[in-house]
């Protein structure tokens, strides 16, 4: 989170970012269950950033966190690719849908191998604001009678190289040229009787922004030629 500003209010979406990264630390084995359930409902019943700061100090995804949902700027304008890729760090890893779901969304660090399992359910792959642990990450699905999406922002490469058996696996963002500086997002693995898919999507903010700058350009087209 943030040491600076100990006292402001958490937002829920702060509380459920580290909801997720204590998720992920019991599923890698760094916490046993019942501190997992005492960390968790200290998440959730947390007000402030002081004390969400501790339930996260010592897993290593927390290291290298973004900084906390509220304090965001309110452009919309994305972060530079340079300030995204953060190697050296071990970010998330591990997604799993029994019978359910999960989600992975707003600001939060994709290792650079993430395994999706979904087994009658779905996952939840949002990359829009994602930090990424290196310049390249491969993304395992393994979705049987279930599904996973994933979405990337404009600029980043994707390559699809999985299989659907009765089911499918969504190429069409497959071979576009990223920008410079941008990761490499690789997808593979199985699709039985389930649907990966991966779709390319500007955030809310971002698409406002671009409106208003088009407008901006169409209201001073002389302006902006000088």
């Amino acid at each position: 989170m943030t040491e600076d500003l100990p006292e402001l209010r958490a937002s829920d979406a702060d509380r459920e970012r580290v909801a997720e990264i204590l998720r992920d630390a019991v599923a890698e084995g760094r916490l046993a269950m019942e501190e997992f359930d005492e960390r968790l409902d200290a998440a959730y019943k947390a007000r402030t950033y002081g004390e969400l700061e501790p339930l996260t100090a010592d897993l290593p995804v927390a290291a290298a966190g973004p900084a906390p949902l509220s304090l965001r700027k309110e452009s919309g304008a994305p972060a530079p690719w340079s300030e995204r890729i953060v190697s050296g760090t071990e970010g998330s890893a591990l997604g799993i849908a029994l019978l359910g779901g999960f989600q992975r969304k707003g600001r939060w660090t994709i290792g650079r191998r993430f395994t999706a399992a979904c087994l009658m359910g779905g996952g939840e792959i949002d990359l829009r604001e994602a930090n990424f642990a290196g310049p390249e990450v491969v993304i395992t699905c393994w979705a049987v009678m279930g599904g996973v999406n994933i979405v990337v922002p404009p600029g980043v490469e994707v390559d699809v190289r999985g299989l659907g058996i009765m089911g499918g696996f969504d190429a069409g963002e497959d071979g576009v040229p990223g920008d410079p500086g941008a990761p490499r997002v690789i997808v593979r693995g199985l699709a039985l009787m389930g649907g990966v898919g991966v779709e390319r999507k500007l955030l809310r903010a971002e698409k406002r922004r671009l409106k208003e700058e088009r407008r901006r350009l169409a209201d001073n087209p002389r302006k902006e030629l000088d």
